[in-house]
């Protein structure tokens, strides 16, 4: 399998937070799952943190690469999808995650019931 974090799915697990739904759990500490995260979440996870409004670890990247985790690069091919999803969702972080995800070929992990209104791949986590 080969998935893609939202960003508080990506939190959890680095915190090991007891939020993180087991079916999640079970999937990204498979060894046989490719797990990925987009430049979008690290970028999202270092605003939100230099405005005071998430606790993130200091050293992200470093956890990143401690978890064998691939990092997701943002290209022209996913900035022209993201801008061409249809306005269900306002959030610019997560329109990049669903169309990379989409382009990509990869499951997306959220909990954000918005992105039921995309044709994207969500990992079942009721």
């Amino acid at each position: 399998m080969r998935v893609l974090l939202d960003t508080h799915i990506l939190l959890w697990w680095l915190a090991d937070d007891p939020a993180l739904p087991d079916r999640a759990r079970d999937v990204i500490a498979n060894p046989d799952t490719l797990v990925a995260v987009s430049a979008a979440t690290v970028w999202e996870i270092a605003i939100k943190r230099a405005l005071g409004r998430l606790d993130a670890p200091d050293d992200l990247l470093e956890a990143l690469s401690a978890n064998t985790f691939d990092t997701l690069a943002i290209n022209a091919v996913h900035a022209l999808a993201a801008g061409g999803l249809p306005a269900h969702h306002s959030d610019p972080f997560d329109r990049m995650l669903i169309a990379q995800a989409r382009t990509e070929g990869l499951t997306l992990v959220s909990f954000d019931r918005r992105f039921c209104d995309y044709d994207v791949d969500l990992l079942p986590l009721d």
